[in-house]
């Protein structure tokens, strides 16, 4: 598995404990790896975690309303868990970091959400981030 994919993988159980415990990101990431059941995590893995957690905690609103805005017939609170942070993430990843393709940030949500959710979340996930994107370019 990529590095990268990986650390996404991270990431969103991160941002799913976050989610649940409503707990702050820093003691969430610390408390991430100091759990880990995986001992030797590259540190490039650990600092692109890293990366996209903080990047969702800190555009949190700005991103909720990019999600809200085109999940139609959605409302964010009653979405999955797991479906709200893999768009977070890739909101994130489309919005907020000029060092991913759009492209790359949106197939990597689509598979986690495959992954991890089901395969109907993968649609679900590509319109959404599909039309964040469209609306960068403009």
């Amino acid at each position: 598995m990529r590095r990268r994919t990986k650390a996404r993988e991270f990431a969103l159980q991160i941002l799913y404990q976050i989610d649940i415990t409503a707990e702050n990101a820093e003691i969430a990431i610390d408390n991430f790896w100091q759990l880990s059941v995986e001992e030797d995590v590259d540190q490039e893995i650990k600092a692109f975690t890293t990366e996209l957690v903080r990047g969702v905690a800190a555009n949190l609103k700005a991103i909720d309303e990019y999600i809200s805005r085109y999940a139609t017939n959605w409302q964010l609170n009653r979405m999955a868990f797991v479906d709200r942070n893999i768009l977070r993430m890739g909101c994130c990843e489309i919005v907020f970091r000029s060092d991913i393709p759009l492209k790359v940030a949106i197939n990597e949500a689509v598979e986690l959400a495959k992954k991890y959710s089901g395969i109907e979340a993968g649609k679900f996930v590509n319109g959404i981030l599909d039309k964040v994107k469209l609306e960068k370019k403009a």
